[in-house]
């Protein structure tokens, strides 16, 4: 991004942006006359008048100490950056680079061959085609953000209605912390795994990753941005050390285990758990850009994301490929994926000795960088929830998102590969049916009038929503009946090969764009909107 100065709305301290908090309520919020009145703010229910006091005047004391007070307003031309240079651009690359050039995406691929049983060659075409699916749809939502000024579940009322995205809020949270999760747990077992003689347990490690992130994530999108933009580059560079000293121990050779379906199956199952992780940063891809000018360049910035996120992936995804093929020819690494997925990327380093050790502690860290945005998308789409919600700082939220996951980390660390399997591909199903909504009612609905972005705060003039609902449910229904994952196998996907064939994504996808525009027609015909 542009200089901290041309950002004024980033959460820099100033009288200006103090006083705006300060004066945001009617002053009968401020107790002084010894009385405690209950009173409605403009937008909101009834709320103590201390308890807004108090919220008001920590929100102004985030800002004097330099972190983003902003929560899920919608961002003002004014408020933006004064000038987009080429920096700001290639801040998107980077962005994309930096988050996804992490352990979290190298135990994701190694679930090609240790978990699906797919070759090399296999494994790594279906994880990159996968991932590109998924990516170009993250990077079209990321457009939306300097367009609209608003944050990517806020932009989501427009098709989903007021209430019925609160359920897409809810979800994308459970997303988000779970993801959040997912890191802590490959970071602590890689902090343990190079400990000497183990003497950092896996918890200490989680405890370690969730607190670093929850303070540049808790600071605001100024410091996240700027901790993004070079985040990358010891990552990249510990990256190309463990390619060399691993890409000797890759098997190329071995086929993939199982009869032809079956071999259909999970090749189809693993393209969409790679499509799944790279879909879900739709939900909160234009989050990161509410900052940019309107006048950004949105086949610019598509492409840049869709490159950032491209190359990431295919650089992870690869590695993890090539680390878990190689357990069929090194009973070291077979013995140290026993231990834990980061614990076999620790074994990728060990032709390096004290130096390897190194290499995995910097790879740890740079899971820092993927837990940080969905740390800071959870406290701003925790205020969406609600009017009471969004009375509460987006701090506060952060480190209530920080606490939930870090609990569920230290209770599931022994459980990452399933936590893996089942949990990035259940999430990819709603995204996916979330999506086909999103996309007719921009194409087919709002081809000519557009959105209103006054209207993101007032449920008057949003969609009702019924129909938006009842195709999501539909679109539910027919990513069960395929979805196929280790505790449920869905009757349609049953019918491919011995361990089924995980469809949902399409199924879900096709079901929701099949009834959304008759039920909208109807909608718009007796409701009105």
């Amino acid at each position: 991004m542009s200089s901290p100065q041309s950002v004024p709305a980033l959460g820099q301290s100033s009288e200006k942006e103090i006083s705006r908090i300060r004066s945001r309520e009617d002053p009968s919020f401020f107790p002084g006359n010894g009385e405690e009145k209950n009173v409605r703010s403009p937008s909101g229910p009834f709320v103590s008048s201390r308890m807004a006091a108090y919220l008001r005047r920590f929100e102004a004391q985030l800002v004097e100490y330099n972190l983003e007070a902003r929560g899920i307003e919608r961002v003002g031309e004014h408020e933006r950056m004064s000038k987009l240079t080429w920096v700001s651009y290639l801040q998107a690359f980077l962005l994309w680079v930096s988050i996804n050039l992490a352990a979290n995406n190298i135990t994701l691929g190694m679930l090609g061959p240790a978990t699906y049983g797919l070759s090399f060659i296999d494994s790594a075409l279906c994880g990159v085609f996968g991932a590109l699916v998924g990516a170009v749809v993250s990077s079209w939502m990321a457009t939306w953000g300097p367009l609209s000024g608003i944050r990517t579940m806020a932009f989501g009322r427009y098709s989903m209605g007021w209430w019925p995205s609160k359920l897409i809020v809810i979800l994308n949270l459970i997303q988000m912390l779970g993801y959040g999760l997912i890191d802590c747990v490959v970071g602590g077992q890689l902090l343990s795994a190079v400990s000497p003689h183990g003497h950092m347990s896996v918890a200490v490690g989680i405890v370690i990753i969730a607190i670093i992130s929850w303070v540049i994530a808790t600071f605001g999108i100024q410091i996240f941005h700027y901790y993004e933009r070079f985040a990358f580059l010891p990552q990249l560079i510990v990256f190309c050390i463990l390619f060399g000293m691993s890409g000797t121990k890759y098997d190329l050779s071995t086929p993939s285990t199982g009869d032809a379906r079956t071999v259909a199956g999970n090749r189809l199952s693993f393209f969409s758990i790679c499509l799944s992780a790279a879909i879900t940063y739709a939900p909160l891809a234009a989050d990161f850009f509410v900052y940019y000018p309107q006048n950004t360049s949105k086949r610019a910035l598509f492409f840049l994301s869709l490159g950032g996120l491209m190359t990431s992936f295919t650089m992870a995804f690869v590695c993890g490929i090539g680390l878990a093929s190689g357990m069929t020819t090194d009973p070291a690494y077979s013995q140290a994926y026993s231990n834990g997925a980061g614990a076999l990327i620790v074994e990728g380093f060990s032709p390096l000795n004290g130096f390897g050790k190194f290499c995995a502690v910097v790879v740890a860290l740079g899971l820092i960088a993927n837990t940080i945005p969905p740390t800071y998308s959870a406290g701003v789409d925790f205020q969406i929830l609600g009017r009471y919600a969004e009375k509460v700082p987006r701090a506060i939220w952060n480190a209530i998102g920080v606490i939930i996951y870090t609990v569920c980390a230290l209770v599931g660390r022994s459980n990452l590969s399933d936590i893996f399997t089942n949990f990035l591909a259940l999430m990819g199903y709603w995204v996916a049916i979330w999506m086909a909504i999103i996309l007719e009612d921009r194409f087919i609905f709002r081809s000519r009038s557009g959105y209103n972005w006054n209207a993101w705060n007032d449920p008057s003039k949003l969609p009702i929503g019924i129909a938006a609902f009842l195709a999501f449910l539909i679109g539910w229904a027919g990513a069960i009946l395929c979805m196929a994952q280790v505790w449920y196998i869905g009757p349609l996907a049953r019918l491919v090969g011995a361990y089924g064939a995980d469809m949902g994504n399409y199924v879900g996808f096709s079901w929701t764009c099949l009834v959304y525009p008759p039920l909208r027609y109807l909608e718009l015909r007796f409701l009105g909107r």
